[in-house]
C-alpha cells in the first residue's frame, strides 16, 4: 500500500514543478502543447522498444509474455465494452474526454514502478505488455473516441502509429534474440526515460491553467473513478482468475487495470480541440481517488493470487 501511495506522490511532485514553471512562464501551456508532439511520436515509440530490449529470450518467457499480452488486450477490450452505456456521444462536450479516461490508464509510468516494487523483474515483464496494448488501442479506438467526427478511417494510420511501431521494431528483436549494439540501445533507453518526467510536466501546465475548485464538484469524474479504479480492476481479477491465471501474473494485470486515467486523455484533448482544462481535472481528481483505491486493488489481487 506504501509502494503505490508513493509513487503517486512522487509523480505529483514532478506534476508541481511543471505548475510552478507555468506560473512564473519558464514553461507554459503553449509551450507544452508544442511538446505533446514530441512524447506522442517520439518517447512513446521509444518506451516499447526499449522494453524489449531489456527482456532476455527464453522460449518459456516467450509464451509467458503473449499470455500477458492477451491478457492486457482483453483488459481494454473489458473497459471498452464497460463503457458502452456511459458518456454517449451526444450526452455533453466532455463526454468523449470521460470515456476515454474510464478506458485508457496511466499503464507506462504508474504501472512500471509499482509492478516492479510489488512484484520485481517479473512484474515489469508483465506489464511491459501492458504498454503495447494501451498504445496499440488508443492510437486507433482511443483517437476514434477523442476525433469524433475530426476521425476518418485510415489503413495507414491503423498501421502506422507510434504503438504498432513499436512493437513492430521492438517484438522482432525480442524473439530473435537480437543483441542491440550499446551505441544504439542507450540512445533509445535515455529517450524512453524521458516519458514520466515530460508526460508529468505537460500536465502540470495544464494544471495551472485550471480552475481546480470546480474540479471537486463535476459528478461525472467520480463515475469515471469508479468505472476505472474499481469495477474495471476488480472484474478483470474475477474474470482471470476463473480462466486459470495467478500468481504474479494475475498481480500484474491487476496492477495494469487499476492506474489512474492515462496523460493521453489531456494531451488528446489538447490535439483535437476538446476541454483539455476539463480533462485535465478528470487526471487529477481521479489520480489522487487512486491513491487510496489501487493499495486495496493491489491487495485484493495478491489475496486471489
Amino acid at each position: 500500500m506504501k509502494s503505490a501511495a508513493g509513487q503517486v506522490a512522487i509523480l505529483y511532485l514532478i506534476v508541481l514543478v511543471g505548475f510552478i514553471c507555468d506560473k512564473v512562464k519558464l514553461f507554459t501551456e503553449a509551450t507544452a502543447k508544442a511538446t505533446v508532439n514530441l512524447l506522442l511520436y517520439i518517447i512513446t515509440p521509444c518506451i516499447i522498444i526499449d522494453s524489449f530490449l531489456k527482456m532476455e529470450y527464453s522460449p518459456a518467457r516467450a509464451k509467458k509474455f503473449f499470455l500477458a499480452l492477451g491478457l492486457m488486450f482483453l483488459m481494454h477490450i473489458i473497459a471498452i465494452v464497460m463503457n458502452l452505456p456511459f458518456f454517449r456521444k451526444k450526452g455533453g462536450p466532455c463526454n468523449p474526454i470521460y470515456k476515454y479516461a474510464s478506458i485508457y490508464g496511466n499503464v507506462g509510468f504508474m504501472a512500471l514502478p509499482l509492478a516492479k516494487a510489488v512484484l520485481g523483474a517479473k512484474g515489469v515483464f508483465y506489464c511491459s505488455s501492458g504498454i503495447i496494448a494501451f498504445n496499440v488501442l488508443t492510437f486507433t479506438h482511443g483517437i476514434r473516441v477523442m476525433a469524433g467526427d475530426q476521425y476518418k478511417f485510415d489503413w495507414k494510420k491503423l498501421v502506422v502509429n507510434p504503438g504498432v511501431i513499436g512493437v513492430a521494431v521492438g517484438l522482432p528483436l525480442f524473439l530473435l534474440n537480437v543483441q542491440v549494439p550499446t551505441i544504439i540501445a542507450q540512445p533509445i533507453s535515455l529517450i524512453a526515460g524521458l516519458n514520466t518526467a515530460v508526460a508529468m510536466l505537460i500536465f502540470g501546465t495544464y494544471l495551472a491553467n485550471t480552475d481546480l475548485k470546480t474540479m471537486f464538484r463535476t459528478k461525472e469524474i467520480y463515475l469515471v473513478a469508479l468505472l476505472k479504479l474499481i469495477a474495471l480492476p476488480v472484474c478483470c481479477i474475477l474474470l482471470f482468475r476463473t480462466m486459470g491465471i495467478n500468481g504474479s501474473l494475475l498481480v500484474a494485470c491487476a496492477i495494469s487495470a487499476s492506474v489512474p486515467s492515462g496523460n493521453n486523455t489531456f494531451m488528446f484533448s489538447s490535439k483535437y480541440g476538446l476541454d483539455a482544462g476539463m480533462a485535465s481535472k478528470t487526471v487529477a481528481l481521479v489520480s489522487v481517488i487512486s491513491i487510496f483505491t489501487m493499495p486495496v486493488i493491489i491487495a485484493f489481487a495478491q489475496s486471489m493470487a
